[in-house]
């Protein structure tokens, strides 16, 4: 049994990874701003916490209250609809540095011995090959909003990595599908893909790497126990171009085939600089994880996954 402290517990990889974690033995601490997701997560059989990641102090009462042997960092604040015209990634960058920073120093004090941290696996420099692994550096960050999340993200890992007394892993997930998810169901890429404004663009030749939110979770659960103080992958088994898994994906929630746009078009409705990024992103190996972790996905595939993983 681990003594376990969730920052981000309820969102949409919080959930089930509470679940996972109290069925795995382990004594869950589950860390919320809200009262009545505090509710759920007592509820799924942890305690709960209301707390703020931006107030040190409070932080740092509440971790040495729980007294944790593991700190799971799960905080994002991303907007209910994605707009990639705006994307919104200012409180999110935020939780990334600052509330990294107040999470680490907390943990420490409280005297944990491991902390693990989500991020993500496809923001790999868009050079080579189209399947990368930990080694490979992220990409040069672009210029806009997600420039500074790229910029965040870097920030946000080489802490974790680099914190002193802390056995610290970086989990890079995938782009996540499942409940909850902008993949899931009433998630806005799904209404986007609904009603075909989610197109194949250009050669559709962009390598996305997926993940079922529950394998994103059982993942998080292996890295309690096992796995260095390293970066990990954390996506399924079949690394794939737009133009072959946006369709399967169409058809596996019954909306219609997706348009096919050139470059230029795309460029206009979503931003030159999306276009840019969906072109040149690169797909993740899992290897590792499978190797130092112990785990494998259940959804090995997006195509398994997409048709019959819950939404």
């Amino acid at each position: 049994m681990v003594r376990v402290f969730l920052a981000g517990a309820s969102g949409a990889i919080g959930r089930p990874l509470t679940a996972q974690l109290v069925s795995a033995g382990h004594e869950v601490t589950g860390m919320t701003r809200f009262e009545e997701k505090a509710i759920r997560i007592r509820a799924a059989g942890a305690d709960a916490v209301l707390c703020d990641a931006f107030d040190r102090g409070a932080l740092e009462a509440a971790l040495s209250a729980a007294r944790p042997d593991a700190v799971l960092h799960e905080l994002t604040a991303l907007p209910r609809r994605y707009d990639p015209r705006k994307p919104e990634l200012e409180e999110t960058n935020r939780l990334r540095r600052e509330g990294t920073r107040n999470l680490i120093a907390a943990a420490r004090a409280a005297g944990a011995r491991r902390f693990v941290a989500q991020s993500v696996s496809f923001m790999y420099e868009p050079a080579g090959g189209t399947v990368k692994d930990e080694e490979t550096p992220l990409m040069t960050p672009p210029p806009g909003a997600f420039g500074d999340g790229v910029r965040a993200i870097a920030d946000h890992e080489a802490q974790v990595t680099g914190a002193e007394g802390l056995e610290g892993l970086v989990l890079r997930y995938g782009w996540f599908y499942g409940p909850g998810t902008y993949f899931g169901e009433g998630g806005s890429q799904e209404s986007n893909v609904r009603r075909r404004r989610f197109p194949v663009v250009g050669q559709g030749n962009g390598v996305f790497s997926f993940i079922h939110v529950d394998d994103a979770a059982g993942a998080t659960v292996a890295a309690v126990e096992r796995g260095g103080s390293v970066i990990y992958n954390v996506v399924d088994d079949e690394p794939a171009e737009l133009r072959e898994w946006l369709p399967v994906y169409a058809e596996a929630i019954g909306a219609k085939p997706p348009r096919r746009v050139p470059d230029w078009l795309a460029g206009l409705l979503a931003g030159r600089s999306t276009v840019a990024m969906m072109g040149g992103m690169r797909g993740a190996s899992n290897a590792k994880a499978k190797r130092e972790l112990g785990w494998r996905p259940r959804w090995a595939s997006w195509r398994q996954g997409f048709r019959e993983a819950p939404r």
